[in-house]
C-alpha cells in the first residue's frame, strides 16, 4: 500500500498558493481516479483508491504546513500502516527549483521546507520518497514566507496545470516501477 501525502494549508484562501502544490496534485490524482477525500483521520483528509494496480491512500494533512509531521506520524502508527515508510511519498513545493520543474528523490533532507522538516522530525527519518515541484521565480525574492503564500498569477496557471499533470505521471511510474526508474525518467528533463 502507498500513502501519498500532499503538503499544503487547509482553507479556501490558500487554494491557489504556491505552497499548496502538494494539495493540488493530490486533488488531481483523486479526480483522475474518481476518489474523494472525505475520511478524516489523524487530522488529515483521506481518500482510498487504486493507482497502477496498487492500493493508494491520498492524504491532505489539515494541520497547516508546519505541523504536517503530526498527521503523517499518526497515520503511520495505525494498524496496517506500521513501518510503511517504504510506501510513503510526500509531495511539496520547492523554492530552490525553477518554476515548473519536478524532482523525485528516494530520501533526503528537508532542504529548508518546513512541512518536510516537520515530517522528518516526527518520523525521525529522512528515508521516504518525495516529489518536489519548483516554484523559484526568475527574480530574487525578499520575503519567502509571503511569496510561497501568494496565489499563482493567472498567467502561470496553465503552466501549473501542466506541471501537475507531469507530477501525476511521475507518481504513476513511482507506484508501478519504483522510485529509481521514475527518477531516471523525470529528473533528467527540466519540463
Amino acid at each position: 500500500m502507498f500513502l501519498v501525502i500532499g503538503l499544503g494549508n487547509p482553507g479556501a484562501q490558500y487554494e491557489w498558493t504556491r505552497h499548496n502544490l502538494g494539495f493540488m496534485l493530490v486533488d488531481l490524482l483523486a479526480r483522475e481516479a474518481g476518489a474523494q477525500l472525505r475520511r478524516l483521520e489523524c487530522r488529515a483528509l483521506i481518500g482510498a483508491t487504486e493507482l497502477e494496480g496498487e492500493r493508494v491512500e491520498l492524504v491532505k494533512p489539515q494541520t497547516y504546513m508546519n505541523l504536517s509531521g503530526e498527521s503523517v506520524s499518526c497515520l503511520l502508527s495505525k494498524e496496517g500502516r506500521k513501518g510503511a515508510l517504504k510506501g510513503l511519498i510526500v509531495i511539496s513545493d520547492d523554492l530552490a527549483l525553477p518554476f515548473g520543474t519536478i524532482r523525485l528523490r528516494a530520501r533526503g533532507s528537508a532542504g529548508g521546507h518546513n512541512g518536510l522538516k516537520s515530517i522528518i522530525a516526527a518520523l525521525k527519518s529522512e528515508e521516504f520518497a518525495r516529489l518536489r515541484i519548483g516554484i523559484k521565480p526568475e527574480h530574487p525574492v525578499n520575503d519567502t514566507r509571503r511569496y510561497v503564500l501568494e496565489e499563482f498569477p493567472k498567467r502561470e496557471r496553465e503552466e501549473v496545470e501542466k506541471v501537475l499533470a507531469r507530477g501525476a505521471e511521475a507518481l504513476g511510474v513511482v507506484i508501478k516501477d519504483g522510485i529509481e526508474k521514475a527518477m531516471q525518467q523525470y529528473n533528467s528533463s527540466d519540463r
